[in-house]
């Protein structure tokens, strides 16, 4: 009797079993109720005798209501396909901030008399920025508590301040669109805490003049370019003066202040030339003096000291930097530059620190970068040293400019990032704080790797990927893939104390380092945009492949993510390689190239043409074509993909994933889920609380897990 009773109760447990896994199983568009069906609005372009027919054009109207209700739709649906995934997204939410110290202290920096540094609070979205006068046991001064701000707005982004040099106010910009391209510039006296009368709105970029009172800021066009500065004296009367205009779409124009304190800039950059103007800080009212005419594909940086420029200078020739001492009479003349770090070709300088007694530069070689210190007397070269084969580091703020130590920061895929002061006179780094991750997190037991896979022209393509040291390679590993792959900038093999939950469930991470960045140097960037651009693509194929070859995992457990221009990245393999991929998440992707180009109104442009192209000329516009995602929908199979957007998104517009996904499921031929989810109250860096982020995070690792069966 007893074996009877035991043999049902171990067949009733099977049997709950199986019934669990039934209900958990990985369901297919045929499961859900249809998903939303945008209206078709054919519109038709001519270009170049080429016929383009767009159906869902209507959707970049955001004043129109049928436009919102569409995309209140699509997010209604998204979360009708994602309600059985609820369980799993609070349990990675709840993973996700127990990973993260809830009240928390940044390393304080020494500026101007004050000790400065932010907090967090337990359960609040924001930070909180504090100040001590003289030393770190003075009493503390809150300057802003971004928290007190942000009641009652959706979205907030407190993006910049910058104290007077008296240190009486604080000039702060701030916005409740999410935005990150339009701010608005306010003044709050730090004796009472309230701010001053009187607001500028579509500031840019500013910075204060010596006397304390006069500041300059830049404000941008229709196209949110920035393009004219202006001069203002706080509490004036007087309306703002217009100091400068940048007529040029390709540039875009910045303020700026030297650690000095004893320069002003005004900053002229396209993606291939600059120009720079300067008055001296203590005289506001001259005229700005150019330093070095603007030349077609020259780019310079100065970095005043007391007795010279130091000036980082790149062309065609140099196209990984040089470094010139200038004098400070006539500084602009390069036949009396002195030339002190050479050309290299195999080393990309990629930000030069300047202070009294030296100069550190940040350099790039074989895809790491590296600090090195030069000695103005003697021009010694002193390389700090780091312990790891893959890590990443990069210089932090040290705004004091008679400092001797310098300040960085340090981390690996599976090591915390740490604070560092390097101290020249010692020639030792010393750890000011090491960030910690709850919960128990032990770097030992995971494993870090660099791998090398081999593109269709023969490059090697540089990958960094992290998992658990148990982990088999025998292709049956989940992974996730990420890269960006555009403008020169450089894909970290960073810590994210996010992905320790898909590690734990058995992925492999890994980082592709495509071409389009400049992790391989300038030459590795030019390689990847303009007419080049199709290498991003074929990279991130050879990667993946790679991945797969190497039995690190298998095309039905490959997850794949990027974003903005990565989220190009995204579309176009979604085009070229389906089969490769299980799953592609596209963050407010740039997926609607041509149209986007073609359209000078729109943010990022007319300045972008030295990106992707000017699409007005027939062999850009040809070229560009054969890549861009809407473009180049087909009828055929298509991974699970999840698009994201947000309404105020002021560099990707949130119409380009809507577009993309709209055509995405009125052509595919598979019974995948393809799901849209626009954030209605924030833009390009979607949830601005610190909270809200994780919770998106939650909700793609979610979708990502249950589209490969796991639930748990």
């Amino acid at each position: 009797m007893k074996k009877v009773l035991s043999l049902l109760i171990f067949v009733l447990f099977i049997g709950s079993l199986q019934f669990l896994a039934q209900d958990k199983k990985v369901k297919n568009q045929k499961d859900f109720p249809a998903p939303p069906v945008a209206a078709i609005k054919t519109v038709t372009f001519e270009e170049f005798g080429h016929t383009r027919t767009d159906n869902y054009f209507w959707l970049r109207e955001k004043e129109n209501p049928e436009v919102i209700a569409y995309l209140n739709a699509e997010n209604e649906y998204a979360e009708t396909v994602m309600k059985e995934t609820k369980d799993l997204q609070d349990k990675l939410y709840s993973e996700l901030k127990s990973r993260i110290k809830e009240e928390d202290t940044s390393v304080p920096y020494l500026m101007n008399g004050y000790y400065y540094y932010s907090r967090t609070i337990k359960d609040q979205q924001y930070r909180v920025y504090c100040r001590k006068q003289s030393n770190l046991d003075a009493a503390e001064e809150i300057v802003f508590d971004v928290n007190k701000m942000a009641e009652g707005f959706p979205a907030f982004i407190f993006a910049d301040f910058e104290m007077s040099p008296d240190n009486k106010i604080a000039a702060y910009m701030s916005n409740t669109t999410g935005s990150y391209a339009d701010f608005t510039l306010k003044f709050r006296i730090l004796a009472t805490g309230e701010d001053i009368n009187g607001e500028i709105t579509g500031v840019q970029s500013f910075a204060w003049a010596n006397d304390s009172k006069t500041i300059f800021y830049v404000i941008g066009n229709e196209a949110l370019r920035p393009h004219k500065l202006f001069r203002y004296e706080i509490g004036s009367s007087e309306p703002a003066i217009e100091i400068f205009e940048e007529k040029d779409d390709l540039f875009n124009l910045a303020v700026g202040r030297s650690k000095t304190g004893d320069y002003l800039f005004s900053i002229s950059e396209s993606f291939t030339s600059s120009e720079i103007r300067f008055i001296k800080a203590d005289n506001p009212g001259e005229q700005f003096t150019v330093f070095m005419p603007r030349a077609k594909d020259i780019e310079y940086s100065i970095d005043p000291h007391k007795d010279f420029f130091l000036v980082t200078y790149k062309d065609k020739e140099n196209y990984n930097s040089k470094i010139y001492l200038a004098g400070l009479d006539n500084p602009g003349n390069m036949a009396g530059w002195k030339e002190i770090v050479p050309h290299n070709a195999d080393i990309k300088i990629e930000r030069v620190e300047i202070f009294d007694k030296f100069f550190v530069m940040q350099t790039r070689s074989n895809g790491l970068r590296e600090l090195k210190l030069i000695e103005f007397a003697g021009m010694k070269e002193t390389p700090v040293k780091f312990p790891e084969p893959v890590y990443t580091m990069g210089l932090s703020f040290t705004p004091e400019f008679n400092s001797a130590k310098v300040r960085y920061t340090y981390m690996s895929l599976n090591r915390p990032a740490s604070t560092y002061d390097y101290d020249t006179e010692t020639g030792l780094s010393i750890l000011l704080k090491e960030q910690e991750v709850p919960g128990g997190f032990n770097s030992s037991d995971y494993a870090v790797e660099r791998l090398w896979a081999d593109a269709p022209d023969g490059k090697k393509v540089p990958m960094a990927i992290v998992y658990k040291k148990d982990l088999k390679k025998n292709g049956e590993n989940p992974a996730f893939l990420y890269a960006y792959g555009s403008y020169g900038a450089t894909t970290e093999a960073y810590f994210n104390s996010s992905v320790i939950s898909l590690l734990d469930r058995g992925f492999v991470y890994g980082i592709a380092q495509v071409r389009g960045g400049s992790e391989l140097g300038e030459k590795w960037y030019d390689d990847g945009k303009l007419f080049n651009k199709m290498n991003s693509f074929t990279d991130f194929i050879a990667c993946s492949e790679k991945l797969i070859k190497e039995k690190y995992t298998s095309s039905e457990k490959l997850a794949v993510y990027g974003a903005s221009a990565g989220g190009l990245l995204m579309g176009a393999i979604a085009n070229f390689r389906p089969d490769l991929y299980k799953v592609i998440i596209a963050g407010v992707p740039f997926v609607d190239v041509i149209n986007t180009m073609l359209d000078e109104s729109l943010p990022l442009t007319t300045q972008e043409y030295e990106q992707w192209g000017n699409p007005n000329e027939e062999d850009a516009y040809r070229y560009i074509l054969s890549y861009s995602p809407y473009d180049n929908i087909q009828a055929k199979n298509y991974p699970d993909i999840l698009a994201t957007g947000g309404l105020n998104d002021s560099q990707v517009g949130y119409h380009e994933p809507s577009k993309w996904v709209a055509k995405l499921r009125a052509m595919k031929t598979d019974d995948n889920i393809t799901l849209l989810k626009i954030n209605m109250d924030s833009g390009h860096g979607g949830a601005t609380g610190r909270f809200g982020q994780l919770k998106e995070i939650a909700f793609e690792y979610a979708f990502i897990l249950s589209r490969m069966g796991i639930f748990e």
